[in-house]
Order: C-alpha cells, then sequence, then structure tokens
C-alpha cells in the first residue's frame, strides 16, 4: 500500500530519506522538500517511487531518457550546483563522524568528457533476442539502451560493438559481461561470462573487430585476437594496457587526481607510489622525482616498467610486484622515502596505513575512492602523530553518490 512521504535530505546513496516513526525510509529519485506517494518493496526499508505530489524547485528533466530505468545514475533529477553541494557533504559528514577536524576543499568536476570504460550486459530474453544494456535498479534485469549520455565520445562504437558480441556469442545460462575501454588507439574489450569460444567463432570475432575498430579482443583476460596493442597517454608516457586493467574512469578524473598528488608532493626528490597500477602517478611524478612503485597486479607492473623504458625525460621508476594487503612496505623500507602516495582499492589500507603511521615519512598523499575507508585510514595515520592538511573532493562519476579525495598529510 502506498504512503504519502515528505523527503527530508538525499541519503548516501542517492535516495531521498523520509522519517516515518523515528525509522528512515529511501524512496529513489526524490528530493529534500517533496511530497511523495511511495510503495514498500519487499522486504526493505526501500521504496518505489509512484508520484510526485510536490516536486521540489531543484527538480529538473534528466539528460537520458534511460534514467530512472536503468540503474546507472541516481541524481540527474537535481540542479547541478544543489548535487554538487551534496556530494561535498558527504566527505564533511564522513569525517566529522570519524573526528577529524580538516577544512574540505570545494567539489572539483572531473566529469571532463565522459567515462572511457563501460561494464554492458547482456541476456537472452524470453522473445530469444539478447538485448544490451546496464541492470534494473535492485534487480539483475537487463535494460536494454540505445545510447548513454555520460560516456566518452571515445566510447561512440560501444555499444553497437557489444550488441554484434552478444548476438554472435548468445549467453543463455548467465549474463555476459562485456567491459570495453576507449584506448587512444581503439577499442579494448574483455568479455566475461561467455564460456569457452569454439575456433569457427573465431574469424568471425576478427570480421568484427576490423568493422567496430577494437584494438584488442580477450576473454576472462586471456587473449583471443589484437589487431594493435591497446596504450594510453599518462603524462610523457604511453602505457600498454593489461587485458581488462584498471583505469580512472574519465581522463580528466585521472589528470585531477595526478595533478593534486604531484603538487602535493611538493619538492620531494624520492617518492614511493603504493597501490600504483599502471602508473598514472608515478609517470607524473616522474617528471622530478625518482619513484618506487608497488602493486600487486604483475600484469600492472609489466605495463608500467614498459611505459617507463620508452619514455623520454623521466627520473628513474622502480616498480615492483608486491601484495600491499599482505606485506605492506614497513617503516625501515620508507626510511629514504621523502614523500608517500597511496591509492588503495575501495577497501582502503589499513595494513598499509599501520605502517605508515610508525614511519617518519615527511609526506603522505592518500588518494581514495571511499571516504569511509579514507576516514578509517586517515584516522590511523592522525592517531600515528601525522596532521591532515587539506582534503580536495574530486567528481569523476557524476549523477552518482560516488566521490573520490586527495588528502595530504605532514610530520
Amino acid at each position: 500500500m502506498a504512503e504519502t512521504l515528505l523527503i527530508d535530505h538525499v541519503g548516501q546513496r542517492g535516495d531521498g530519506v523520509a522519517r516515518v516513526d523515528g525509522a528512515a525510509r529511501y524512496v529513489s529519485y526524490t528530493l529534500p522538500g517533496e511530497t511523495v506517494d511511495a510503495a514498500p518493496l519487499a522486504a526493505s526499508d526501500r521504496m518505489q517511487l509512484i508520484a510526485i505530489r510536490t516536486p521540489s524547485p531543484q527538480r529538473i528533466d534528466p539528460l537520458c531518457a534511460h534514467f530512472g530505468v536503468c540503474g546507472g545514475c541516481a541524481t540527474q533529477h537535481w540542479r547541478a550546483e544543489a548535487y554538487r553541494k551534496w556530494k561535498r557533504q558527504l566527505v564533511v559528514d564522513t569525517l566529522v563522524r570519524a573526528g577529524i577536524d580538516v577544512e574540505v576543499a570545494d567539489l572539483i568536476d572531473a566529469h571532463g568528457a565522459g567515462r572511457r570504460r563501460v561494464t554492458l550486459h547482456a541476456r537472452r530474453a524470453a522473445d530469444g533476442s539478447f538485448p544490451v544494456g546496464f541492470a534494473a535498479p535492485n534487480s539483475h534485469a537487463v535494460i536494454a539502451i540505445d545510447a548513454c549520455p555520460i560516456l566518452d565520445p571515445a566510447l561512440g562504437g560501444a555499444l553497437d560493438a557489444a550488441r554484434a558480441l552478444a548476438a554472435l556469442l548468445k549467453p543463455v545460462a548467465k549474463p555476459l559481461d562485456i567491459q570495453i575501454t576507449a584506448a587512444d588507439n581503439g577499442l579494448d574489450v574483455d568479455v566475461r561470462g561467455s564460456g569457452p569460444l569454439p575456433p569457427r567463432i573465431v574469424a568471425t570475432l576478427s570480421q568484427l573487430a576490423e568493422q567496430y575498430k577494437l584494438a584488442r579482443l580477450t576473454r576472462h583476460g586471456e587473449l583471443v585476437l589484437m589487431r594493435t596493442p591497446p596504450l594510453v597517454i599518462m603524462g610523457a608516457a604511453s602505457v600498454p594496457l593489461p587485458p581488462g586493467s584498471f583505469l580512472q574512469a574519465t581522463v580528466a578524473g585521472e589528470e585531477t587526481l595526478a595533478t593534486l598528488a604531484v603538487t602535493h608532493c611538493g619538492k620531494a626528490k624520492r617518492i614511493a607510489d603504493l597501490f600504483c597500477g599502471v602508473g598514472p602517478f608515478a609517470l607524473r611524478l616522474a617528471a622530478k622525482a625518482r619513484v618506487t612503485a608497488f602493486d600487486s597486479d604483475a600484469g600492472a607492473i609489466a605495463s608500467l616498467q614498459k611505459a617507463a623504458a620508452s619514455a623520454h625525460g623521466l627520473k628513474p621508476i622502480a616498480a615492483e610486484a608486491r601484495d600491499l594487503f599482505r606485506r605492506p612496505l614497513v617503516p625501515q623500507e620508507l626510511r629514504d622515502v621523502d614523500a608517500v602516495v597511496f591509492d588503495p582499492p575501495r577497501q582502503g589500507a589499513e595494513a598499509q596505513s599501520k605502517q605508515l603511521a610508525a614511519s617518519k615519512v615527511p609526506v603522505i598523499v592518500a588518494v581514495s575512492c571511499n571516504v569511509t575507508t579514507f576516514a578509517r585510514d586517515a584516522r590511523i595515520l592522525i592517531d600515528g602523530g601525522y596532521r591532515i592538511e587539506t582534503v580536495t573532493p574530486v567528481d569523476q562519476f557524476r549523477h552518482t553518490p560516488h566521490v573520490e579525495l586527495v588528502a595530504r598529510f605532514v610530520r
């Protein structure tokens, strides 16, 4: 049965939050001050929006026809200024709860030209077709899309290529996941869920690769075919991408985070780059400092080594594959380091933070895609004697609750 609710604020996941008898009710696609009708979803505190009785003055028309059906974006209906204040406040509130007193800078918009990476899903429909798109909200159902306005134009052929792959591979038992990255010289595609590929299909895949300008096609990271090695420019280097490799979501996001990291390192001459990936920070830091880089992904380290070896004008970069969750760098290994940059996955870097807190490194630059785990790791550093100087939130996932940040700690 539908209820009439007054939305109080927008929560951390981008849903409007109403209070009913002291309990929270979450209604997607609603805004503060709106009166709405909503129905409960089964076994959940989340509600299905039925109608908006009193719209907010901050409500605007979404830019995508699939908004609200596709589960990708959460806040296209919100005016930019109010959205930006909310996203910065997510960082402020989380740090306050952790007892961390620091001024949070204005949010930097790093959407740029749009996202250069996308994972599309394909599933066999009841009519025998293979719709390609994104998952519906709170569901595994695939919503077919014909365009996505938040993608970088360099991914312009991604949807057509994914549809062609789905039609050829015909997923049956489970969805086909098609990850596509816009490299600087073509599309890099990794397919998951297809099962082994029969040899007879490979010739057809080669034709498809030519038609859609695929630089490379892999299945679960294993090479199927390659027209040209996919490359991405990072600073002064050209980086060969490992299959299915991680990249920052937007070019502007990578450049913004790297610029902040380089600036915060100041005049450091010896820098350790932890959780370095393929080198978006290391390859820029090496313009002025010697860099030692570590990551658990051996493929990423190999790519960084190749990029560093072929680049001109960089100071030495030593790159090593090492699991920093199980074997974090200890203070003795950091004794000759002037600055540390670390950019862990969403789970943060608790073990490494404890070792950093015990070190004498003068400057630590933390880059994070999860403000909650950042706050935990920051508290470890602060309790170890570091002072947090600045936090800058960065928005490369526009229209979502995801926010990144860069912070500087000093001894």
